[in-house]
């Protein structure tokens, strides 16, 4: 997306709307292979194809954050037995700092991490004050004080089967033995799903069946981020209700 244009102070100006200090934060929880991703990049493209303000949008993944394994646990990791899925597996306390850090504006490293050492490297992505920020993972909403942060919160709900094809392929692709993929999502990751990411549902404004399928959803989605983004709007509607739809299917 184009970058912004310097007004030379604390603000950047399109056009008419002068762009609020707090960037709009907008989080999309799920399952593994649930379509998350892809529904940011849908997301991402109206928006981009519909607003000429030249808005900075960037996506970031919660595996960023998983913390550094200890020996012990890289050889767990190695042997498909550590739980990836599980709340510990986060570095909590530098997630939410990142976390009020980009909601204060503040320029922040974004860690990258490394699948293989189970380490963050020391090279990340540099972000300075982006517009509109989408933060997408499994456990997006289970941590109270980052789910806060949110002015919009969005879940995946895809159904299992549908889950697990895309993970197998996934895996696959990879190099992954079929029967070690099998073994650690029965294990692991089916059970810390339907124990910590499934109850975060409650917590979502918008409920998005069948991930980046659900045109209309989407469609209805990006319509309301760019009301809240009008220029009459500003700081984001702080005490307004949040959109609900949820769009289940019986």
């Amino acid at each position: 997306m184009a970058s912004r244009a310097e007004t030379g102070n604390d603000q950047n100006t399109y056009g008419l709307m002068t762009r609020p200090n707090k960037p709009f934060m907008i989080g999309i929880g799920g399952g593994t292979a649930s379509g998350k991703s892809s529904v940011c990049a849908k997301i991402i493209d109206q928006l981009r194809y519909l607003d000429s303000n030249g808005r900075q949008v960037v996506i970031i993944s919660q595996d960023a954050f998983y913390r550094d394994l200890n020996e012990d646990e890289k050889k767990k990791a190695i042997k498909g037995e550590f739980n990836f899925d599980h709340p510990d597996a986060f570095d909590y306390k530098r997630m939410l700092q990142t976390m009020k850090d980009l909601t204060a504006s503040k320029p922040i490293m974004i860690p990258k991490y490394n699948y293989i050492s189970c380490t963050k490297e020391e090279n990340g992505v540099f972000l300075e004050q982006p517009d509109v920020i989408f933060v997408e993972g499994i456990l997006t909403f289970y941590f109270k004080e980052i789910r806060d942060l949110f002015h919009m919160k969005l879940f995946v709900d895809t159904d299992a089967d549908t889950r697990l094809a895309r993970r197998v392929n996934r895996d696959v692709l990879r190099g992954r033995d079929l029967e070690h993929i099998l073994n650690q999502y029965t294990s692991l990751v089916k059970p810390a799903f339907e124990e910590f990411c499934l109850p975060t549902k409650k917590y979502a404004d918008v409920i998005i069946p069948r991930g980046a399928d659900n045109t209309v959803a989407i469609e209805l989605i990006v319509q309301h981020i760019q009301e809240l983004l009008r220029p009459s709007k500003s700081e984001f509607f702080p005490d307004s209700k949040p959109l609900v739809i949820d769009y289940e299917c019986h």
